[in-house]
């Protein structure tokens, strides 16, 4: 019998379901951007606009990297969260233990590649030489963090996919409030440059990661390992790596996209990378329901799945469809009347406040295909089709690299800004017949659909 502290999502409203588990997400992942702006808003304000920019210029390389370790670990979650809903317990304890171990070889390689060829990843992508120590300085630091964003993200991955996603915010809140504080002593109390927010930030993740660790360990009885679970098993390790890697290769894959367009406005200059930091920095903390949803959606249809309930997917993803829409109406209209207050946090340069909330605007104005984007990609790898939403990354990755070299060489910055809508429109269009065409796979296997519960 599963342990108190777990959730089953395969009966009862799919409505009420996705709310209650990403209510609890949102609320950490909007905690987790909040120290992330807090960094911003006390480099731009303390150390001024080319600390920004610095920090700034080794975002989309950051989410090259560490998304992909977050996208390995999510996709580790993901026969986890199949063999609970099947009421498998053996095989999903295997599962755990063979995707501590792949995490650990996997988290120790990474680090030392990116460790090695950090400086020169930044020479290859034009930052600029006023910026370019600073940048390092930064990203360097983020990098010897590795290790600790496989703990966390494993460690709360394995929760949320029992169902648990209210513990793995709380200790993120945590996290939050422990960063800030960091970042205060580090900056203002200690006078460190950049390197202070960097080393905030991965102290913090760190305890976070401890603390899920500890806590499973406690209250999951049913995740109590055997010796025989630690041992990498044939079928096991394929089942993970297949699942994991094309889950991490999509978020790399996008960003490799995000790579050449931030060297595209890198070419720009310092102030045309100061204001995509900053309107970027406000998109990441105003999209978080969409995260909350689609990592929401990749529970649902995982454990859906393994009760073979494909017509409850459906419901659920439509459901998680409207809601995201509701959301991305209220905050484009929220940011396009308040959108330059909320960016002075961050600078008071008058061109970096235009610049940044023109992004802003075309961003916002499509959220909506940015929801489809989260909601659909994550179902489809929650109900088991990892590789086949990688081709959505694919189509990201080739809607910003046009930009890059079309928009941005004809326009400047005015160009750059249509980048990610452009890329949301070429992946919803691959991503949402996708999802159908995984649907009448399921559907075919299992020789019918279920009847939802309600």
């Amino acid at each position: 019998m599963a342990a108190d502290s777990t959730k089953k999502m395969t009966e009862g409203s799919p409505m009420k379901l996705i709310l209650g588990f990403s209510i609890p997400m949102l609320a950490g992942l909007l905690f987790q951007q909040m120290y992330n702006l807090v960094d911003t808003i006390i480099v731009g304000q303390t150390l001024g606009d080319n600390a920004l920019a610095a920090v700034g210029s080794t975002g989309s390389i950051n989410f090259l990297i560490n998304g992909f370790c977050i996208g390995v670990c999510s996709g580790f979650a993901i026969p986890v969260a199949q063999r609970f809903g099947a009421e498998s317990y053996d095989s999903m304890r295997k599962f755990v233990g063979n995707s501590i171990i792949i995490s650990g070889i996997f988290a120790l390689a990474i680090t030392l590649v990116v460790s090695i060829f950090c400086y020169q990843i930044l020479e290859i992508m034009q930052t600029p030489n006023d910026i370019i120590k600073l940048a390092y300085s930064y990203i360097s630091i983020i990098f010897f963090g590795i290790p600790v964003t496989f703990l966390y993200n494993l460690t709360a991955g394995i929760m949320r996919s029992l169902g648990d996603s209210k513990t793995p915010t709380y200790f993120l809140i945590m996290a939050a409030g422990i960063n800030i504080v960091l970042d205060i002593v580090f900056i203002i109390v200690l006078g460190m440059s950049v390197d202070g927010p960097a080393l905030a930030t991965v102290i913090s993740q760190f305890i976070a990661g401890i603390s899920c660790l500890i806590y499973m360990k406690k209250k999951f009885p049913i995740l109590k390992l055997a010796k025989s679970d630690l041992k990498l098993g044939p079928h096991h390790t394929a089942v993970l790596i297949s699942m994991g890697l094309p889950f991490g290769l999509q978020y790399s894959i996008t960003a490799i996209g995000s790579v050449v367009l931030q060297t595209a406005v890198n070419g720009l200059g310092t102030v045309a990378v100061a204001s995509m930091t900053a309107g970027s920095k406000v998109s990441m903390f105003v999209v978080c329901p969409f995260d909350a949803l689609g990592g929401t959606m990749a529970t649902f249809a995982g454990q859906n799945v393994g009760a073979k309930d494909i017509q409850r997917v459906r419901k659920g993803v439509w459901t998680a469809q409207m809601l995201g829409t509701i959301y991305a109406i209220l905050i484009f209209i929220v940011l396009f009347f308040s959108g330059s207050t909320i960016l002075r946090l961050f600078t008071s340069t008058d061109i970096v406040i235009k610049q940044a909330r023109m992004f802003l605007l075309a961003n916002s104005i499509t959220y909506t295909l940015l929801a489809g984007v989260n909601i659909f990609r994550f179902a489809i790898q929650g109900m088991g089709f990892s590789t086949f939403a990688v081709f959505a990354g694919v189509m990201e990755m080739i809607a910003r690299i046009l930009v890059a070299f079309t928009l941005v060489p004809m326009i400047g910055f005015g160009g750059a800004i249509w980048a990610s809508p452009v890329a949301w429109l070429f992946a919803d269009l691959f991503l949402v017949p996708g999802f159908y065409y995984c649907c009448k796979k399921l559907t075919d296997k299992y020789g019918g659909d279920k009847v939802i519960h309600i």
